[in-house]
């Protein structure tokens, strides 16, 4: 990666052309510069060794060869979301934080200057490539061997760098000095002298006689061959060149330096008690977004990555590399050694190989790693700590549901791709940047329609607006895939429920899609007992999906049994942990069922993440007046914005909260709400019967105060004001009688008087 040199520009220059200006370089490629290092290294050989960075990525400690068994592939699975996102498995420079949450980029500087002085292996991390037991240790005050041979079963082991500064490795490239080592190797910068001297790195072997370290060197040179994404580190050249020892040919891969910072060394961070501090979930969050599509790529390719951990991944700048391919390998490959590391790798992975779900999980335990403290190498292995223990997952619920889902014991109950694991991740981004910055950070989704209608708009009429019927014809929708075969037809149907139920029956194009919809209009339809049958039947189709889920919780909701609605809502939501949909039904199901404490953390959760659900305000408003809330309440509704529909009714239903309320600040405001409004003379008036009725009994108790529409806290100003808003009302009315008994309320509440 080198920097552009057209006057003035600071782009830089990636496969060929600069991501600034555009233009292609005019002169020879100059060296790229690195951030400081920082190189550690925690634990024994035998797992992918790192591709250098100007900071070390060193092997983590636990992580260990192990032969694979057989693979999992990624099938249709009943509990699968089966994404359908048109998100692009391939990434691009400048899409660090998705346009959610800015990073701080990791400046470069100059790579001579991450050379380790004293290339040395500590022996607290030297351990046998074979048995994995400690060698090369301090026996009787000696210092332990850097090279020998194993006691425990005579394998030989060499910790020193097999190449010095200034020694040609192949004619070309000039070796000056050791980056780091890791469990395949020394990891060597070099200068490539036949290309303008350009950076590179040399990865060669820790021991070029151990036969499972060869065969993973040569399954890297392998596959890497034909890799290219720009979030993986390009690989130039593969060489070999002879041993100082043993004269035996050692191969080197020859790949890109990449200048920055690993994401492990940027969670090593200490707080002033000493402890590491871990990243913002949002920063966490940002950087697994910007890297999923690289392990996507691979998958596409049909390989699997197999060992992905904070060490593996390197910011330089604004990107994202992945490095580190050493345990690629083929998904029908059973027999190649694999590579893990313990805290990150699959339960699964030594008994049935890896799998694209094996993949995600990995990626799962490095998002847990890098935003909260736990002990994920032996409490907490393959699994993950309670919510109630790690504040930032009772902060973030749908964080904690993304990393479990992610984490799950049962492959099939984890992510099928990376793409569908990108969608859900970028709407928990969202809702976490929303938290955390106090502004909604709203976006269509990719697998639910619109709300079809606003559900208990007004919370002082709760019974008659929140009947769980009443919720299951309005919750949003999951979209039809447009792959279906009767996707078009579906489209040109209408929207009555009896008229749907006779035309889906006689689909002339069977297919799932068609079926989902039936058991949706049989719901409405009021036709329950039918649309569970289909959907029992649908349970046993091979495209079977999340959304029969779905449309059991909705069956169970419009038929009033608000428990089990409940769960299977709490389920698809844990499917789909960055969709809104599911929190709201979550939320509408908890409160009918009667409890409204947590039915409000769930409408906050989606209103502050998306005011494109009104529902979400109104439910929030309710929830807090079952409370006694009322400030809450009216904050709830007041922060519908004036751009939705539902404005004025938010801002209405806000005016009746303040009435129910009864304080003399309440009424005031009130009063003055109803003054701003454009209401038509009917409304108007009633409403403003309604305001001083309540300011008429505020006065009645001896409170004073005011004014209240115009008139001060006085029985008498407020009997001639109801007077004037009744007769108003009798103008108004459609009929005689209507307003005969208008006029007569008007003279029943006027103020006495001698005229």
């Amino acid at each position: 990666m080198t920097r552009c040199e057209q006057p003035g520009c600071t782009g830089i220059v990636e496969d060929g052309y600069c991501t600034v200006c555009g233009l292609a370089p005019d002169s020879a490629v100059t060296a790229a510069q690195a951030p400081d290092p920082g190189p550690e290294a925690d634990g024994p050989p035998g797992t992918v060794a790192s591709a250098a960075s100007g900071t070390v990525a060193s092997a983590s400690s636990g992580t260990v060869a192990s032969a694979s068994s057989g693979t999992v592939t990624g099938r249709v699975r009943r509990g699968s979301s089966r994404s359908r996102s048109n998100r692009s498995e391939r990434s691009g420079r400048g899409r660090l934080g998705a346009g959610l949450v800015t990073i701080a980029p990791v400046p470069y500087r100059d790579p001579s200057t991450a050379i380790m002085s004293d290339p040395q292996v500590p022996e607290q991390d030297r351990f046998c490539s074979q048995c994995g037991k400690p060698v090369g240790r301090t026996r009787d005050d000696r210092p332990g061997r850097a090279e020998g041979f194993c006691p425990h079963c005579g394998t030989g082991f060499s910790f020193t760098p097999k190449l010095g500064p200034g020694e040609l490795v192949a004619g070309q490239y000039e070796v000056l000095g050791c980056l780091a080592h890791g469990g395949l190797g020394w990891i060597y910068l070099a200068r490539d002298r036949n290309v303008s001297d350009r950076w590179v790195v040399l990865k060669g072997l820790l021991d070029s006689g151990d036969a499972d370290a060869m065969a993973a060197a040569v399954a890297e040179r392998r596959f890497l061959a034909g890799v290219e994404h720009p979030n993986i580190v390009k690989i130039y050249n593969f060489v070999q060149h002879p041993d100082p020892r043993s004269g035996e040919e050692v191969g080197y891969i020859v790949m890109e330096y990449i200048g920055g910072a690993s994401l492990k060394e940027l969670r090593s961070k200490r707080n002033a008690e000493g402890r590491l501090e871990p990243l913002p979930p949002a920063q966490g969050l940002a950087y697994m977004l910007e890297i999923l599509p690289a392990l996507g790529y691979l998958h596409s390719r049909e390989l699997l990555y197999c060992d992905f951990k904070p060490d593996n991944v390197i910011q330089s700048e604004e990107q994202l590399k992945l490095i580190d391919l050493g345990a690629v390998r083929h998904r029908t490959d059973l027999d190649s050694v694999g590579f893990k590391t313990d805290g990150y790798c699959a339960p699964e992975l030594e008994l049935e190989g890896a799998s694209v779900e094996s993949d995600l999980f990995t990626v799962g335990r490095t998002l847990a790693v890098l935003t909260f403290a736990f002990d994920y190498r032996k409490t907490y292995r393959h699994d993950l700590p309670p919510a109630a223990d790690v504040p930032v997952l009772q902060r973030h619920p749908s964080l904690d549901r993304l990393l479990r889902r992610a984490t799950a014991a049962d492959p099939d109950d984890r992510f099928g791709t990376a793409a569908e694991m990108a969608e859900q991740l970028t709407g928990v981004l969202r809702e976490v940047v929303a938290a955390e910055e106090g502004a909604p950070r709203p976006a269509l989704s990719a697998m639910f329609g619109p709300e079809r209608a606003v559900f208990g708009a007004d919370p002082a009429d709760r019974p008659a607006t929140l009947g769980p019927a009443v919720v299951a014809q309005a919750l949003p929708i999951p979209l039809v895939d447009p792959a279906d075969p009767a996707a078009r037809w579906l489209s040109s149907l209408g929207d009555d429920p009896d008229r749907l139920v006779t035309l889906l029956e006689a689909a002339p194009i069977p297919s799932y899609e068609v079926e989902l919809a039936l058991a949706r209009a049989r719901v409405a339809a009021g036709a329950l007992a039918d649309a569970g049958a289909g959907l029992d039947d649908l349970e046993q189709h091979e495209q079977a999906d999340w959304r029969i889920g779905w449309y059991r919780a909705l069956t169970a909701l419009a038929g009033g049994d608000t428990g089990s609605a409940r769960t299977a809502f709490d389920a698809v939501y844990g499917l789909l942990p960055g969709e809104a949909a599911p929190k709201l039904a979550l939320a509408a199901a908890t409160e009918c069922d009667g409890d409204p404490d947590a039915a409000g953390a769930l409408y906050d959760l989606v209103w502050r993440t998306d005011h494109g659900y009104p529902s979400a305000a109104f439910g929030l408003a309710r929830t807090r007046l079952a409370a006694d809330d009322f400030d809450g309440a009216i904050a709830a509704v007041e922060s519908v914005p004036e751009s939705s529909s539902q404005y004025l009714a938010a801002r209405l239903t806000a005016v009746r909260i303040r009435v129910q309320a009864a304080t003399e600040p309440h009424l005031v405001a009130a009063g003055q709400l109803l003054t701003e409004l454009a209401l038509d003379p009917e409304r108007k008036a009633r409403l403003d019967i309604e305001v001083l009725g309540a300011a008429r009994e505020l006065a009645a108790a001896g409170t004073a105060g005011g004014p209240v529409l115009g008139c001060p806290l006085d029985d008498g100003a407020l009997r001639a004001a109801l007077e004037q808003r009744y007769r108003t009302l009798a103008r108004l009315a459609p009929d005689q009688l209507t307003r005969r008994a208008l006029v007569n309320r008007a003279n029943d509440i006027r103020p006495l008087s001698w005229v």
